[in-house]
């Protein structure tokens, strides 16, 4: 069966809440996910970090700024949910983010850093975010009403999907 490369992890699938074993494991694959990404480029050179993971896709550069961006924004609007009752937050045009210069010509380094940083952070915080508080929402201005329960699985999935993206890449060229 062949994978859609869009999909590579196949679609997010909405769970409703979650419960302590699956939050646990969705922290702890959060918590690898630098390394992860990390692992997926290691040893690639600029023309296969400015290869297009599929038609129409970012290149392998692109998903990696792109991942940071995204990141930066999710533990944001956790942060919100955490210390506000049901906040507003706006999404942002990733796809425009994603073709400014830096995203298309900067080195991965300071974005895999920011991975670093970010998800050490996150996992912190969400390893004291009491059971209780998964509940607790935010209102995203394209999504709608969200937990944190789904944020989390949300952003778990996205950081696989991503990663997909990358190392199926690697295998379809043989690097």
């Amino acid at each position: 069966m062949e994978v859609d490369p869009r999909y590579p992890v196949g679609k997010l699938e909405k769970k409703g809440p979650l419960t302590p074993d699956e939050r646990k494991h969705m922290i702890e694959s959060l918590a690898q996910a630098p390394a992860r990404f990390r692992a997926a480029v290691a040893g690639l050179n600029d023309k296969q970090l400015d290869t297009r993971y599929r038609d129409g896709g970012w290149t392998v550069r692109q998903v990696i700024h792109h991942v940071a961006d995204s990141h930066m924004n999710a533990y944001i609007r956790f942060r919100f949910a955490v210390t506000e009752a049901e906040p507003k937050v706006r999404a942002y045009d990733e796809k425009a983010w994603a073709e400014l210069a830096d995203a298309r010509t900067a080195p991965i380094e300071p974005s895999l850093k920011l991975l670093d940083g970010i998800h050490e952070r996150w996992v912190i915080l969400l390893h004291n975010v009491r059971e209780i508080d998964f509940n607790r929402g935010l209102n995203h201005s394209e999504n709608g009403h969200m937990t944190l329960d789904d944020v989390l699985a949300d952003y778990e999935w996205h950081s696989r999907h991503h990663e997909g993206h990358i190392t199926n890449l690697r295998k379809k060229n043989a690097w």
